[in-house]
């Protein structure tokens, strides 16, 4: 079968490299690619919003699946597109993929079918808003209720601050994400990432990850698109899996096909562990970043027959193996990152990082100029080990992130640093 990747970043190259081993694959065309994915896939200069173009290439190339990464072209919809020329797409149609489009979309779901979420409002103007956050006081959520790349979240945690982040969405900050507010409960607990793969009936469980969304080491300073993640996360038992479908994907499955846009894809729920139990904090219509790179070199099943199933509306029944092994990513992002970066710098000693057996160097905002690789995003780098246990996979992440030469560049020194210490102390 020939597929289609669409996307750039470290969860596409991370998708390509699980992709290229499947025996089902004859040829893998990746649009547009980054500086590190051309050994696996035809990189090829593609418009991705222009949907006719997608559609003519699928067509010429006899494209058998397209796979999409990011979250902005299905949005823009087109996996309806694609849908619509008869062509297998994994993604969710646009009306679907408003449980990553909008925040108030889904906010307003979870209240409907009594799915576990923080308390919230809804604004449009600054003056409500402001006069709501008053009331309720902090530490308090701001969020922007569109697509803001992973950044239009902010935990406030004082009353000024929140209002300041309300401020800042209505003048403009995310642009058109912005135009409305969506302010909530600030949930105590642990963060896990919990992501089902779905034909629109169907849902299967993958692995289990967390995240570290925060720039700094302690999970301190402001929300990133992810610094780094391990998988499997201990904090999610089976039985919290269980209950995680049980209450929150499962829930969501029945509520989309209510309305007409049944979801197929990737569900992929941000989660707070509470004394409550699981929580819904955010839905996204597509794998996580950098999540899907500790999943990817977990997963023994054939990723291709997974997602071809999804599309197809073939799930029933499919059961997912997976390396026993902890799989660990650190990003390496540009000094400034989630602010200001600069572009262009060169980065060295990828092959040797990325030598030893069990590790993989995952390129994000990476491009190739000759022999050379430079950086030319934020996050750049997804640094990625396996070992026996959390510590062994943090060790040998963070040998291969100091073999890479980019003083330009940084990264947390502390991801995973929960499980670690849950194995530290028996």
């Amino acid at each position: 079968m020939n597929v289609l990747l669409i996307g750039s970043g470290g969860r596409e190259h991370a998708l390509a490299f699980a992709l290229e081993r499947s025996p089902k694959l004859d040829r893998l065309f990746i649009a547009p690619g980054n500086g590190g994915m051309a050994a696996l896939g035809t990189c090829v200069d593609l418009d991705i919003a222009d949907h006719a173009a997608v559609v003519g290439f699928c067509r010429e190339n006899a494209i058998g699946l397209v796979v999409v990464g990011p979250e902005a072209p299905l949005v823009a919809g087109i996996a309806d597109a694609l849908a619509a020329a008869a062509i297998p797409v994994f993604g969710p149609s646009a009306a679907a993929a408003r449980l990553e489009g909008s925040k108030g979309f889904t906010k307003d779901l979870c209240a409907e079918y009594g799915i576990p979420t923080a308390a919230y409002a809804r604004f449009t103007d600054a003056a409500a808003a402001r006069a709501y956050i008053e009331a309720q006081g902090a530490p308090i959520v701001v969020k922007a209720d569109g697509l803001a790349a992973g950044k239009g979240v902010v935990v406030a945690e004082t009353v000024g601050e929140a209002i300041a982040a309300v401020e800042a969405c209505f003048a403009g900050e995310f642009s058109e994400a912005g135009a409305e507010v969506v302010v909530e409960e600030c949930l105590v607990g642990e963060e896990a990432s919990f992501f089902a793969i779905c034909d629109g009936s169907n849902a299967v469980p993958l692995a289990t990850a967390q995240d570290h969304k925060r720039v700094g080491d302690g999970d301190t300073g402001p929300n990133t698109g992810g610094m780094g993640a391990y998988s499997p996360a201990p904090v999610m038992t089976p039985a919290l899996v269980e209950q995680t479908m049980k209450e929150i994907i499962e829930p969501t499955m029945r509520a989309m096909r209510d309305k007409g846009c049944p979801f197929t894809g990737v569900l992929y729920a941000g989660l707070m562990i509470t004394e409550k139990g699981p929580e819904l904090i955010e839905y996204n219509a597509r794998f996580g970043d950098p999540e899907a790179q500790v999943l990817m070199l977990r997963l023994k099943s054939d990723l291709l027959d997974l997602l071809f199933a999804a599309a197809t509306g073939g799930l029933a029944g499919k059961t997912l193996d997976w390396r026993d092994e902890t799989a660990l990513t650190v990003v390496m992002a540009a000094k400034g990152y989630p602010g200001t970066y600069m572009k262009g710098s060169e980065i060295r000693g990828l092959d040797k990082a990325g030598a030893p057996e069990g590790v993989e160097v995952f390129h994000a905002g990476t491009k190739r100029d000759g022999d050379k690789v430079l950086a030319v995003g934020g996050r750049v780098l997804n640094v990625t080990a396996l070992g026996r246990t959390v510590g062994e996979a943090q060790a040998r992440a963070y040998e291969a992130v100091d073999a890479i030469d980019w003083p330009e560049g940084f990264a947390r020194r502390d991801i995973g640093w929960r499980a670690v210490a849950r194995e530290r102390n028996g």
